[in-house]
């Protein structure tokens, strides 16, 4: 297991103060949120087949199978900052994100709905 960057009580703290206002959330609350939702999902599902992305906040590798080095993973997910948040929160469900396209998921074993939320509101 990685060690943490980001103090679980803070992190938290972040994700909730977002959820409580996203409109006012700034930039440091928002980043600290994904970061620290990216670790928590590390955490949850370890592994480094499917790629995860937030930009501009932060990326992670999780679930076992497939090892990538170099290059693009065969399994991404990519979505922006206030999707990651709405989905982790469980203001979003999974599939509604897949099916507007507020969330890019390719390749395999990139259904993370088994995972979501991680935050209880």
């Amino acid at each position: 297991m990685a060690r943490r960057k980001i103090d679980v009580t803070k992190g938290v703290a972040a994700v909730r103060q977002w959820a409580a206002d996203p409109a006012a959330a700034g930039r440091n609350v928002r980043a600290m949120a994904v970061r620290y939702s990216l670790e928590e999902l590390a955490e949850l599902a370890p592994g480094r087949s499917v790629e995860v992305r937030v930009p501009p906040f932060g990326v992670t590798q999780i679930i076992e199978g497939t090892v990538h080095t170099r290059g693009t993973p065969p399994a991404v997910i990519e979505t922006d900052s206030a999707t990651w948040l709405s989905l982790i929160t469980g203001q979003v469900p999974w599939p509604d994100a897949v099916e507007t396209g507020s969330v890019v998921a390719s390749g395999q074993r990139t259904d993370l709905s088994w995972l979501l939320p991680l935050v209880k509101l």
